[in-house]
C-alpha cells in the first residue's frame, strides 16, 4: 500500500503505535522559547468531533480560552417534526464552552465571521491581525473554509485531524474507505489546513499515529478509536508547540495508486452480486450500514434493503448457483444469496420498500406468498 512510506504495518507490535515524524529539513514551528497557551476555536459537528473535542478541552494546559464552531439545528423527518441537533453543540453546552452556530447554506457561510478575539464587533465584524496564540482546528467540520478566515490564525496554527495515514485516503469518507477496502491498518494525522486550490487535506503533517484495524471493525467502532487517538495526537502537537519543538514536513507526493476517499453515495449502498464477493459486502455493510442501508432490487422492482450480513460457508448442497439467486435456509434461519467467486451472503434482516424490517424467514414467507419464487430460489436484481 501506498501508505507504507510512513511506516512498516508488520513492525506494529499493538494495537496502535506512536509515529514521530523527524526529519532533517522538517519545519520547526517556532524556537526554543516557550509560548503562551492558545485562544482555539474548533470547527466540528459529530461524534469523531465530540471525542476529539473532549480530549482537546481536558489538556487545559495548552489553552486559555477554547470555543466551537459548529451546525444550526436542522428540522428533519415529515414535515420538519424531528429537531436535529450538532452533538458537538451539544457537549459544548454540557462542558459550558461557547458555542457559535454557522449559517445553514453553503453559500451563506461564505460570509460568516469567527467570533471575537479573533474578529472585532462593533457594528460590523472587522478582521484583526492574526494573533500568535489564536489557534484553528477542524475535526470532520464537513465544510470548506474560505481562504479569508484561515488567513486570521498564523500559518502553522490552522490544525486538521484527519482519520487516515495520508496521503491516502483523501477526501470526506476515510474511515469508510479504509473499511471497504479491507485495510488492516488505519490511522489519523494532525495537518495544517490548506485552501482549497491547494488542496484541501494535502498539508504539511505535524504528527501521524497509525492503529491496527480488528478484522470485525465497523465504522462506530474504529472511529471511536480513531478519535480517541487524534485528540491525544492533537494535545501532543499542542504542547510541543508551545515548547517550541514541534515540526512538521510535506506530504509523500500523490500518484496514480493513491487511494481517495470520495463521499459515500446512493450508489454505494447498492451491491453487485455478480462483481462483489460475500467479504466485499460484508466489509461494505460494516463501513456505510450507519449512513445508508445494503441495498439490492427485487423482481418487482422495489428496493430490498439487507441487514445483519455475514459471510457464510460453503453451500454445495445447493448445487451450481448463478450469482444473485436467493434461498432461505431453515439451518441458519437467514437467507442466504449467492455473490461473486460463489461466495454466500447470508442475512438475517430484510426490509422491502415500504414494508416493515422483517427476519429472514418472515419475509421470506411473504416473498413466496406474492409468488416470486422459481424453483424455491428468488432472483435478486
Amino acid at each position: 500500500m501506498h501508505i507504507q512510506t510512513f511506516y512498516n504495518p508488520a513492525r506494529i507490535n499493538s494495537t496502535r503505535r506512536r509515529l514521530f515524524i523527524n526529519c532533517l529539513n522538517a519545519h520547526f514551528y517556532s524556537s526554543n522559547a516557550a509560548k503562551k497557551p492558545f485562544d482555539i476555536l474548533f470547527f466540528g459537528r459529530d461524534e469523531f468531533s465530540c471525542k476529539v473535542f473532549k480530549q482537546l478541552h481536558d489538556a487545559q494546559d495548552v489553552w486559555q480560552s477554547i470555543s466551537i464552531a459548529t451546525n444550526p439545528d436542522v428540522k428533519t423527518g415529515r414535515r420538519g417534526s424531528h429537531l436535529s441537533i450538532s452533538p458537538l453543540k451539544l457537549l459544548g453546552e454540557s462542558l459550558e464552552v461557547p458555542v457559535h452556530t454557522i449559517p445553514r447554506r453553503k453559500v451563506d457561510f461564505r460570509g460568516w465571521m469567527p467570533p471575537p478575539p479573533f474578529t472585532n464587533t462593533n457594528e460590523a465584524y472587522v478582521s484583526v491581525p492574526a494573533s500568535e496564540t489564536h489557534l484553528l482546528v477542524t475535526s470532520s467540520f464537513g465544510r470548506i473554509l474560505r481562504p479569508s478566515l484561515l488567513r486570521l490564525f498564523p500559518p502553522g496554527q490552522r490544525l486538521n485531524v484527519h482519520p487516515s495515514l495520508l496521503p491516502a485516503y483523501r477526501g470526506p469518507a476515510p474511515i469508510q474507505r479504509a473499511l471497504m477496502r479491507g485495510e488492516n491498518v488505519t490511522g489519523v494525522c494532525v495537518i495544517d489546513m490548506m485552501e482549497k486550490k491547494e488542496g484541501i487535506d494535502a498539508g504539511s503533517i505535524w504528527g501521524c499515529e497509525s492503529m491496527v484495524v480488528p478484522e470485525s471493525a465497523t465504522f462506530p467502532s474504529i472511529s471511536v478509536e480513531l478519535a480517541r487517538t487524534g485528540g491525544d495526537l492533537l494535545v501532543t502537537v499542542l504542547r510541543d508547540m508551545l515548547l517550541g519543538k514541534a515540526r512538521s514536513i510535506p506530504q509523500p507526493p500523490v500518484s496514480s495508486t493513491t487511494l481517495h476517499a470520495s463521499a459515500i453515495s446512493a450508489s454505494d449502498a447498492q451491491v453487485n452480486f455478480t462483481s462483489q464477493t460475500a467479504l466485499d459486502i460484508v466489509r461494505l455493510s460494516r463501513a456505510i450500514s450507519h449512513q445508508r442501508p445494503i441495498t439490492t432490487t427485487m423482481p418487482d422492482g422495489r428496493t430490498l434493503q439487507l441487514h445483519h450480513l455475514r459471510v457464510s460457508r460453503r453451500h454445495d448442497d445447493l448445487g451450481p448457483v448463478e450469482p444473485g439467486w436467493a434461498v432461505y435456509s431453515p439451518h441458519t434461519h437467514t437467507v442466504l444469496i449467492n455473490c461473486a467467486d460463489g461466495e454466500w451472503l447470508s442475512v438475517l434482516k430484510l426490509k422491502t420498500q415500504d414494508r416493515a424490517l422483517l427476519a429472514a424467514k418472515e419475509w421470506w414467507n411473504g416473498v413466496k406468498g406474492l409468488g416470486l419464487l422459481h424453483e424455491g430460489m428468488l432472483k435478486l436484481l
